[in-house]
């Protein structure tokens, strides 16, 4: 699982910058090397920037959602209700998980869980670009 920190405000190079604040800051500290971060989101850290971008596209996929209160092993509601490509994308993106740990769990084949990634991207894509367009502040 990402390791949520509530000390936001730790310095880090922007990574990836996407609409209404959200951001994914390359940090060197600790082994973890990039930190999601959004307005009234707990910080979330992962080893590696392809967890990070996942994650960011499952928080836009599902509008958002709240970390804080689901525990050490537990989902977001809002990521459960989101469908099977956003639940499979949410545990991809989770440290030490995988393609095939998710196809197994959620009774799929591999490469269905690549369509549900590439599903929840191509969707978070299409959410970020029609907010830029409508020119929602940023």
């Amino acid at each position: 699982m990402p390791q949520s920190e509530s000390g936001a405000g730790r310095a880090g190079d922007v990574h990836e910058e996407y609409v209404l604040g959200v951001r994914i800051l390359e940090t060197n500290g600790d082994g973890v090397q990039y930190r999601f971060d959004a307005p009234d989101h707990a910080t979330v850290e992962f080893e590696d920037a392809a967890a990070a971008e996942l994650y960011a596209d499952v928080y836009f996929d599902v509008n958002g959602f709240v970390e804080d209160g689901t525990g050490e092993r537990g989902v977001p509601p809002a990521v459960v209700q989101g469908g099977t490509d956003t639940l499979a994308a949410y545990l991809v993106a989770q440290s030490g998980m995988n393609v095939n740990w998710v196809a197994s769990f959620c009774g799929r084949k591999p490469g269905q869980v690549e369509q549900y990634l590439s599903a929840v991207q191509s969707r978070a894509a299409e959410i970020r670009h029609g907010v830029s367009e409508r020119d929602v502040a940023q």
